[in-house]
């Protein structure tokens, strides 16, 4: 229950006074407008076949427009000058999304929409930037692949879908008979010869996710019988025939599954297995099964971090993967015979190449593309080989950090050794004591890592008001292995509550915190943390919670996802209602003494907003003070305007009850 928003809030100054006084706190900082910030950020980037070009979707202001645009460079030309391509009509410019490399390299196919709103299917010649609309459709679509021959496009499509889908987006109104018009995602395929589409996958199997075999005659497919949102946590690996939509279950695993990839030989299947908490935060343990079907085999198991991405090298032969591993990234590869992992890079930055891949590898397995960011440095695309790339834009050359230096600490808690990440505000003095806000992530399989923080990013807006921000990665979190993710299984809310508690001592010895001005926040799992810690601790003198759940044995009737909890709850609520209750803040409610924000979306399905009434109706009920707000046509997932005004009220809360 994750979700990352990225929107943009203006800078802050940071003013102290004397020595051994208070650091002084921002009380009415201006927002800035989120469409002027000056950051540039890059949203995909793909290498050619042969590596000699790139293609990035991204922005710049040279023509004051501000929205994405295609651009291509070509690796030869020593002024690496991109290149402005696919912005003729009939395409909306900044609509353009999901490119691909046709397999020759001549063409680049992408999702846009016209002026008119109509979503289409394009095609542009790399050389003379000739632009075709190859299909329209209506509903929603995402995971452009083209055909190894490059004949035909393929892409998961939901027809007839009136915005986003998935667990993130706002809920439909429920009325009439529930669950009688259930949208289903299938894989669809477009014929360049003839320009026309057809839904291909079985109208009862719903896919997430999917990949063509290397002869082009099947995919391989991660998929559940509908509703989706929620059976994604016991989805299945399939076969699916791209002739007759024929569907063949190679497994039907007893963990959640991601990231299904073909070996280029076509003999085996991998993909990622674990327990996860979140469709968009897939991590675990690397998996290799024979294409035909059997037993799979774990490559990795005990390894203390979480892969989160895989690709196959030419020889199949060894499995290359990107893993969160302590706060921190790492790309390595396993060797599918001797399971022995070869560590490629290791970095305190995140890298990416788009939403689902994190590294955009050229045909020769060698030549690769990846967007780097990290808490010093701003996104910028590097291209090279394996685990030495090399810096090739520019664009934020000019962007300057406007918090502290960004800390990695280490604490025991228990026998588990927990990561965290410090930010200090700008021009910290460790003769001034500082206010802290104790900042919890999504999931809980989530992860605090290394990332350049928007303009309204909340850890942004709180230390540049002068906070000292606190994010742990409590157990529970991905980065060190299956068992540290198990590890709050049946037991919400105590191990990771003591994980962060022991981590607030750490901080508090090492540098110079008012202990009496300590805050908690969090959005979704982070939003439940918050819920729970000001029933069980009186440690925080503020907190805000959003999108949280208060009640697990209501929230098991009332959410989209319900099979989700299953895993970690063992059992249904019915099955054990006493694990459910014992995690549960409401019944604390007695307990709570800390004056709470609670903020959510009006449609919310993964975290839906009963849940933080029931809260705010306990608070009061207390004589707690409290306040909720809750955000018109908003899902899980927040607009930028909301997520702006989220920030807002999170820091005035802050400010005006942590005095």
């Amino acid at each position: 229950m994750k979700n990352r928003i990225l929107v943009h809030i203006g800078s802050f100054l940071v003013v102290l006074t004397c020595v051994n006084s208070p650091a002084q706190i921002r009380q009415n900082p201006s927002f800035a407008d989120p469409e002027n910030t000056e950051l540039h950020r890059f949203s995909e980037v793909s290498i050619s076949p042969d590596g000699n070009q790139i293609v990035y979707v991204g922005m710049t202001r040279a023509d004051h427009s501000n929205v994405n645009q295609i651009y291509v460079v070509n690796l030869a030309d020593n002024k690496l000058t991109p290149i402005l391509i696919g912005n003729k009509e009939p395409i909306r410019p900044g609509s353009q999304y999901n490119i691909v490399w046709s397999p020759d390299g001549k063409q680049i196919a992408f999702f846009g929409s016209e002026k008119s709103g109509q979503q289409s299917v394009f095609l542009t010649n790399v050389l003379t930037n000739s632009v075709s609309r190859i299909c329209f459709f209506k509903g929603n679509a995402g995971s452009l692949q083209w055909s190894p021959d490059g004949k035909d496009l393929a892409f998961l499509f939901t027809e007839n879908a009136l915005g986003p889908v998935g667990p993130l987006a706002a809920a439909v109104r429920d009325t009439g008979v529930i669950e009688d018009n259930i949208l289903v995602q299938r894989i669809a395929i477009i014929s360049l010869a003839s320009s026309q589409l057809h839904k291909v996958s079985p109208p009862d199997l719903y896919i997430f996710e999917y990949q063509w075999s290397p002869d082009g005659k099947s995919f391989a497919a991660i998929a559940a019988h509908p509703p989706g949102d929620n059976n994604w946590y016991i989805a299945d690996l399939y076969r699916i025939e791209a002739s007759t939509g024929g569907s063949h279950k190679l497994l039907v695993p007893e963990m959640q599954i991601a990231a299904p990839r073909w070996s280029p030989d076509g003999s085996q299947i991998a993909f990622i297995g674990g327990l996860m908490s979140d469709q968009i935060l897939p991590n675990g343990d690397v998996y290799v099964l024979p294409a035909g079907g059997g037993h799979p085999r774990n490559l990795t198991p005990g390894m203390g971090m979480s892969a989160s991405w895989i690709h196959w090298e030419p020889s199949s032969q060894n499995i290359l993967f990107h893993a969160v591993d302590s706060g921190a990234t790492t790309i390595a590869s396993v060797n599918i015979s001797s399971a022995k992992l070869n560590c490629l890079w290791h970095g305190l930055e995140s890298i990416y190449a788009n939403s689902s891949d994190k590294v955009s590898y050229a045909n020769d397995g060698k030549s690769s593309a990846v967007i780097k960011e990290s808490f010093d440095n701003p996104p910028e695309i590097w291209i090279g080989k394996k685990g030495a790339w090399h810096q090739i834009t520019r664009m934020n050359e000019n962007v300057r950090r406007k918090w502290g230096p960004a800390l990695s600490l280490r604490w025991q808690s228990d026998s588990l050794i927990i990561q965290g990440w410090l930010i200090l505000p700008q021009n910290y003095d460790s003769a001034h004591s500082y206010p802290m806000i104790v900042n919890i992530h999504g999931g809980p399989a989530g992860a605090v890592q290394p990332t350049w923080l928007d303009e309204i990013s909340l850890v942004n807006v709180l230390s540049n008001a002068g906070y000292i921000v606190f994010s742990p990665n409590f157990r529970g979190s991905s980065g060190c292995g299956e068992s540290f993710i198990r590890a709050n299984v049946r037991d919400f809310g105590y191990g990771d509550l003591h994980d962060i508690l022991n981590g607030l001592e750490t901080v508090s010895k090492r540098y110079n915190i008012d202990t009496l001005r300590v805050g908690i926040s969090g959005w979704s799992y982070g939003g439940y943390m918050a819920m729970w810690a000001v029933t069980q601790t009186t440690h925080f003198r503020a907190a805000v919670s959003g999108a949280g759940i208060s009640n697990w044995l209501s929230y098991y009737g009332q959410n989209s996802i319900a099979r989700w909890s299953t895993s970690y709850f063992g059992g249904t609520v019915h099955d054990v209602p006493n694990i459910y209750a014992r995690s549960s803040p409401i019944n604390f409610i007695k307990q709570a003494k800390t004056p709470t924000l609670i903020i959510v979306g009006e449609g919310d399905k993964e975290c839906p907003s009963p849940q933080s009434y029931e809260f705010w109706r306990g608070l009061q009920y207390v004589g707690v003070k409290t306040k909720l707000i809750v955000y018109p046509d908003a899902g899980h997932g927040i607009s930028d305007k909301q997520y702006q005004d989220y920030c807002r009220q999170s820091l005035n809360w802050f400010n005006e009850n942590m005095q």
